[in-house]
């Protein structure tokens, strides 16, 4: 199930807030429990005995480990809540990878190749397994308490808003949100609001510009001129971004809704300055939870500049592979990593560039290394690159219907106009400001006619899964 699709929209989530908010408050954990089983279920009902068995799982063993005093006994079932959840993680993910490595090398020495059956991958099994790895962890380090009922833990792994896609939540961030929480009239009508400016920024402007960005990258790319390669990766770039910040805003405002602050996950990536800026700004949870659970373990920036160098590059590396089992998404995150690397060389040699230039040098970067994480493999991707930068105009035409131009010209705009002051305190008002009863008025009256231009759309073209779903 998904949040864009009729079902969640006029069915699952009227029935569940409905439930969720007629039941006494000791009961609404049981509320959500059973309405994240179901709505997990419906997408992946062969997965969801795996998902309940590796939680209890880690529940017990995490609850072992902090009862123990022995220091080698709480490290060995730390390794193994670790192991259990990142061995389902590369089974489920890389076993497929894996073998069609292994089977290529091998077939160098004309040798037979390892016969394996293709592993369906669990929706979400990425943003779940490092939640349950939060967890572990920060209960080993001591920083917080494992929770002492079975049922809330589970809640944790698997709400429902963030199971599928994340935002990744911290279990320290949520830990007491899980015992007690408040939802107040006006943080409801607030999350409401999130959820409709997530739902239309998927339906409205995502799935709009995704039809052509498709077109893009499944044409010859070998006939393809240079204006319309770089039209296609501004629009998968413009797709992407409100793609997964839409989802996200779709989760927060759910998570407000039923009482839960869900951190950020964006904060107006495109507008950096630096691939290191950009990282601090997109997927906000994983670079959290990189730095926190990888880097810093790794010896963060502690043990000279080469080291750290180094750990910069294993994270980049693990980024990408954690984005997919393919060499294209490592290449991705060596392109990351390169520039965090060279970016840091740099700093204190060099003055900085003038404002526009840094951004805009930035977000060019940023679209070339998408290219790799569109495409279908390094092949496609190499493809694509030689029609960005072949110089050949000739043929070139505005492919694409006025919609699409309309929405990409909006989502740029969209994208970029926190660069100005006047746009910085839209943002304010839209997402953080605390309405009075006309500002209520207006934003239910706005997010009310977003959502039934949503819903319109979703009718016009059915089944709408977000990029994300496939990590």
């Amino acid at each position: 199930m998904v949040f864009s699709s009729n079902v969640f929209l006029l069915y699952f989530l009227p029935l569940f807030l409905l439930c969720y908010f007629v039941c006494p408050q000791r009961f609404r954990n049981y509320v959500i429990l059973v309405f994240s089983i179901i709505f997990y279920a419906w997408g992946g009902p062969e997965f969801i005995l795996i998902l309940l068995g590796s939680t209890i799982a880690t529940y017990f063993i995490v609850k072992a480990m902090c009862k123990t005093d022995k220091s080698s006994a709480k490290k060995w079932l730390c390794a193994a809540a670790i192991t259990l959840n990142l061995g389902l993680l590369v089974w489920f993910k890389y076993a497929n990878f894996l073998v069609d490595n292994v089977n290529a090398l091998v077939a160098l020495f004309h040798g037979h190749g390892i016969q394996l059956a293709k592993v369906v991958l669990p929706i979400g099994i990425s943003f779940f397994t490092f939640q349950s790895i939060t967890y572990v962890l920060d209960s080993y380090r001591g920083q917080v308490k494992p929770m002492d009922k079975l049922t809330d833990y589970i809640v944790y792994i698997m709400m429902f808003p963030q199971l599928i896609a994340g935002p990744i939540v911290r279990y320290g961030d949520v830990e007491q949100q899980l015992r007690h929480r408040e939802s107040p009239p006006s943080e409801r009508l607030q999350g409401f609001y999130r959820f409709v400016i997530g739902l239309a920024k998927k339906v409205l402007i995502a799935d709009v510009i995704a039809k052509q960005a498709d077109v893009y990258f499944a044409s010859d790319l070998s006939t393809m001129d240079m204006g319309t390669a770089w039209i296609g990766i501004l629009a998968y770039t413009m797709q992407l971004y409100f793609d997964f910040s839409g989802y996200s805003d779709m989760a927060i405002g759910l998570g407000r809704i039923m009482g839960f602050k869900f951190p950020e996950n964006f904060d107006n990536p495109y507008t950096s300055k630096s691939i290191t800026e950009f990282w601090r700004r997109w997927h906000i949870t994983l670079g959290t939870f990189i730095k926190g659970y990888l880097y810093i373990p790794l010896g963060g920036n502690r043990r000279g500049t080469a080291r750290t160098y180094f750990n910069l590059w294993v994270c980049f590396l693990l980024s990408g592979l954690w984005h997919g089992a393919a060499w294209n998404f490592v290449l991705w995150g060596a392109f990351h990593g390169f520039f965090i690397v060279l970016e840091k060389l740099l700093s204190g040699k060099r003055k900085d560039f003038h404002f526009p230039l840094s951004t805009l040098v930035t977000f060019i970067l940023v679209m070339i290394g998408w290219v790799l994480f569109r495409a279908d493999n390094i092949s496609h991707a190499f493809d694509y690159y030689k029609a960005m930068f072949s110089f050949n105009f000739e043929g070139f035409s505005w492919n694409g219907d006025s919609q699409f131009y309309t929405t990409l010209i909006l989502a740029v705009v969209f994208s970029f106009l926190t660069l100005f002051p006047f746009g910085r305190k839209i943002e304010q008002v839209v997402f953080y400001k605390n309405y009075g009863a006309w500002g209520h008025v207006a934003a239910w009256v706005v997010s009310v006619a977003l959502l039934i231009f949503s819903i319109g759309a979703l009718n016009a073209t059915g089944f709408s899964p977000f990029i994300y779903f496939r990590f």
